[in-house]
């Protein structure tokens, strides 16, 4: 088989609007039957192609009406999948019609329908199956001998039996990972349980089964471990200082948040006549982690580091990203410094990149950096800070210019919840409110982004290859959902449509700031917008309102900032452009690419366990009453907001049935009182039930009798 005649074949199929024939097609090759038929094989293993006619022609699969799929859900006796051509719907397939297909499987799809009730169709065949391992509680009936279920996390939407003899000595409520397989004589899917993991009641138990699911490694191997002991041994030689800008006697200061030991960006400010002078000093990752080396694969696999309330999953070893890569404070470090030069306005007017060598002054934390800012530190805070104090309001001034220019520009001001979760000593979830930010988590922040955006400006003016942070513009219906939901709450929508402006949406935000709805427009409006990723080109960030964007500042915890400053190690290091163009082109790409499937598949694996750690705090709550805000509505029922960011769901349903009407948009009515509710308004609510494995909080109504509980915040 060759690669190459596959694609000849699959360009030459593309061009053609019918099948064709196959004796036409091997005369136009001219190729011999064995190789065209060598071609035609994999082409159609792959989903790629289809033989009609009796196998005389062929054509592309979405020629032919073929199409990729990937099974999302099954129930009892159909399935849904999503096809790969993002235009099309979600896929209603019959069991009897889904060739054994399960969730997870790529499918080809063929016979697709369009009804009132959308899309339909049939598995052709299955092109790749899944895992066919899940992860679920199980579920026993009553009685000594009672058959053993599991109720599965996702995928399946009810209880698959669990095979004779394969329980593993697993009890009801336990949390288990089981193979599933489908018996076609029965035409049901049984499991088998090949691994317990404890009680499914218990948040950081599901937590492991949740990054065990998701295929997020936690252990590295012995090679990776036996490098990263090498590296982190190595010391600094003077050769090595004798090639980097020497920034060792400089005020320069970290700061993050007090259980932080992954310290990888130091700044240093300095106020002057014509602006500011700002360094970013980044860890120089790239340095210890060499392109090739077990280090690099093992990074590249895990794409970013993990964040869990119990426990973080690091992308480095932690004899790097906790030692020789952190800018731990009074220690000679290796960096890569962002040396920017912006006017007396905040516009960046000129910027170099240099390896340097820094010694981090004073350990910085947020909640310090705040108290010295807004004057409550006490002496012993502003002692600890006496080598940076200058240093801390000048970055407080130059921040507060960037951010007037970020607003200028149409930066989004979003308000997005971060929930923290406080354990107890037995991990166990006691606590949770709502992250707070004050002035030192934005000048940070205003700082990176400046970094960031030098960075690929300084790429993109080199004309090398890259992996830019992207984020595009909304598409037209995603707009047309926020602009229902912005009208029925009074909002101005008039220019919430195709071409729609930053400044556009920042002034919905802005007017929806000093009403009720204004977290609930926030969120919509972050749904609205595409997904930030990572690309080789330079699409813009829209929610930034930056045309040049990319991550440099953060590459102990994120793959692509350590593809970055690879590529710019190149540059700095005078290496020619087409070299640098040879060398990196498919590096880049293949780094982009990872980098937005890991970052995605965190990001669902942190948002499952979050929900996990808030059901299991909610448990110690029930029949509670609490004040909260309408923040959803469904035909089904409500969703309510407590004050400590938890989210709960009143069922309006009873029996399967219910009295309320749904407008579709933003309030249901009850029919026989004429009661109604709607996104905004406070409702007093009963906590009824909170389920761990699940991660969901049921509330109801409570009645006006039932005393409130304390304030959860």
């Amino acid at each position: 088989m060759r690669q190459e005649d596959n694609e000849q074949l699959l360009t030459l199929l593309r061009d053609q609007a019918e099948p064709m024939d196959c004796r036409e097609l091997m005369r136009q090759l001219e190729w011999d039957p064995q190789r065209f038929n060598n071609a035609v094989a994999y082409l159609e293993s792959q989903g790629e192609v289809v033989s009609v006619v009796r196998k005389k022609k062929i054509a592309t699969a979405e020629t032919a009406g073929y199409y990729k799929a990937v099974v999302l859900r099954q129930n009892r006796g159909f399935l849904f999948a999503k096809p790969l051509d993002a235009s099309l719907a979600d896929v209603f397939i019959h069991a009897s019609s889904s060739k054994g297909a399960m969730p997870g499987d790529m499918v080809l799809l063929k016979h697709l329908t369009e009804s009132e009730k959308g899309l339909s169709g049939e598995v052709d065949k299955i092109l790749e199956k899944g895992t066919r391992i899940i992860t679920g509680t199980i579920e026993r009936e009553r009685g000594r001998k009672g058959q053993a279920y599991i109720q599965p996390d996702t995928g399946f939407s009810y209880p698959l039996r669990i095979v004779p003899g394969g329980e593993l000595k697993s009890k009801d409520g336990d949390k288990v990972k089981a193979a599933v397989a489908y018996h076609p004589k029965e035409k049901r899917v049984y499991a088998r349980v090949i691994h317990i993991y404890g009680r499914a009641n218990s948040a950081k138990i599901c937590s492991d089964a949740i990054i065990d699911a998701a295929g997020i490694p936690t252990k590295f191997s012995v090679p990776v471990k036996h490098e990263a002991a090498l590296k982190a041994a190595e010391p600094i030689t003077e050769q090595e200082l004798s090639r980097r800008l020497d920034l060792r006697n400089e005020p320069i200061f970290t700061i993050d948040g007090a259980d932080a030991k992954d310290l990888d960006d130091a700044i240093s400010v300095k106020k002057t006549d014509k602006g500011w002078l700002l360094g970013v000093h980044i860890a120089d990752v790239s340095h210890y982690v060499t392109e090739g080396s077990h280090l690099d694969e093992a990074a590249m696999d895990r794409g970013t580091s993990v964040y869990f309330a119990d426990r973080v999953i690091p992308m480095l070893p932690v004899e790097l990203s906790n030692g020789c890569c952190s800018l731990n404070a009074g220690t000679q470090k290796l960096t890569f410094s962002a040396l920017m030069t912006l006017d007396e306005k905040g516009d960046l007017v000129d910027y170099r990149f240099e390896k340097s060598v820094i010694v981090s002054k004073v350990r910085g934390v947020y909640s310090e950096v705040n108290a010295i800012l807004d004057g409550t530190a006490d002496k012993a805070l502003r002692d600890k800070y006496a080598p940076v104090l200058s240093e801390i309001f000048d970055a407080e001034e130059l921040a507060e210019l960037l951010k007037a220019k970020a607003r200028q520009r149409g930066e989004l001001e979003l308000e997005t919840a971060e929930l923290r979760f406080v354990l107890d000593e037995n991990g166990v979830c006691v606590d949770v409110a709502e992250r707070e930010r004050g002035l030192a988590e934005e000048l940070i922040e205003q700082f990176m982004i400046t970094a960031n955006r030098a960075a690929a400006l300084y790429a993109k003016s080199a004309l090398i290859p890259f992996v830019y942070r992207v984020h595009e513009a909304p598409e037209d219906d995603r707009l047309e959902t926020l602009a229902e939901l912005a009208a029925a709450c009074g909002l101005g929508t008039r220019r919430l449509k195709t071409g729609v402006r930053q400044t556009d949406l920042g002034e919905l935000i802005r007017q929806a700031k000093e009403t009720k709805y204004a977290r609930l427009i926030s969120a919509q409006v972050l749904r609205t917008m595409a997904k930030a990723r990572y690309d080789t080109q330079p699409l813009g960030h829209f929610g930034l309102s930056l045309a040049d964007y990319c991550h440099f500042t953060s590459p102990i915890r994120r793959y692509p900032d350590t593809s970055v400053h690879r590529i710019l190690t190149a540059l700095v290091s005078g290496e020619p452009i087409d070299a640098i163009q040879h060398h990196y082109e498919a590096f880049a790409k293949e780094a982009a690419k990872q980098s937005s499937d890991r970052e995605l598949r965190a990001m669902r694996a942190e948002r499952d366990a979050e929900k996990c750690y808030a059901a299991e705090y909610m448990t110690s709550h029930i029949g509670e009453v609490y004040d909260g805000v309408v923040t959803g509505i469904t035909n089904r029922g409500l969703f309510v907001g407590l004050s400590n960011g938890i989210e709960g769901f009143v069922s309006l349903v009873d029996d399967e049935h219910t009295f309320f009407t749904f407008d579709g948009t933003a309030t249901t009515t009850d029919r026989r009182t004429g009661q109604s509710y709607s996104i905004g308004d406070l409702v007093t609510i009963e906590v009824i039930h909170a389920s761990v494995p699940n991660g969901t909080v049921d509330f109801a109504f409570a009645k006006p009798s039932e005393p409130k509980a304390e304030d959860l915040s």
